[in-house]
């Protein structure tokens, strides 16, 4: 497995030039919708059931099964490594979108932990740091366009990958410029590294789907919104959700 960089002057243009592009879109798309929290709003929800449908088929006949299978030959303490390995990896993304904000503590914490994890938790698969008081503080470019007051704009479901608001979802594509795994080559090794990671992470939520009752999109929509207004509010929710 080798590493490879972007050294090309045109690409890193190139990439700039997609973030500007990124970011005028989300404003322009999602202009008439609140400013720095979440938008509830659902007025796309004919085709977001139909493509929560679709993501649902994939996970019935496919994702569920290979995660099934995982977590029975593969013992807990082995998945944990696995999670904690790519929870480090995300550092990277913290540490970035954190100094796009111009935390400067937030930053210093985010490479601290990659750089204690990646050392003595053995490439990741321990978090030393935590117990160590440095604990996670999770950023995202989602996260970066709220901070800069950004309107979220209304929810929207990605196909594979899930809930999403319009904001967020224009996030995933510069989050993904600077996630480690583009640099893994050959290509056969990236695809095994994301599939891994998907399956883990599936595995680990199969427990959780016993919290699920009534409609199931609704459930998921109202959970995923929710959440993500509260990482960027701290303010907690007015029911008991």
């Amino acid at each position: 497995m080798t590493f490879i960089t972007c050294s090309n002057n045109r690409c890193v243009l190139s990439r700039i030039l997609q973030l500007l592009t990124a970011v005028l879109l989300t404003g322009f798309i999602s202009s008439a919708y609140a400013e720095k929290g979440v938008s509830f709003d659902d007025p796309w929800e004919n085709v977001n059931r139909s493509i929560f449908g679709f993501n649902e088929w994939i996970d019935t006949y496919a994702l569920k099964p290979a995660a099934k299978g995982y977590d029975t030959v593969t013992p807990k303490p082995v998945q944990q490594l696995v999670s904690n390995f790519f929870s480090n990896l995300g550092e990277i993304r913290n540490a970035a979108n954190s100094l796009l904000q111009l935390k400067i503590g937030d930053t210093l914490t985010a490479v601290g932990r990659f750089g204690i994890n990646s050392t003595i938790g053995m490439l990741g698969m321990l978090d030393v740091a935590s117990p160590l008081g440095i604990e996670k503080r999770y950023q995202d470019f989602g996260l970066t366009l709220a901070h800069w007051n950004v309107p979220s704009g209304p929810f929207v479901v990605v196909p594979l990958l899930g809930p999403r608001t319009v904001r967020s979802g224009v996030g995933i594509f510069p989050d993904s410029l600077i996630s480690p795994r583009q640099m893994v080559e050959p290509e056969s090794d990236r695809l095994l590294t994301l599939g891994l990671d998907i399956v883990n992470t599936r595995a680990a939520l199969l427990s959780a789907e016993d919290l699920i009752v009534g409609d199931r999109y609704s459930f998921i929509r109202d959970a995923y919104l929710q959440r993500r207004n509260y990482i960027i509010t701290g303010e907690l929710p007015d029911d008991d959700f």
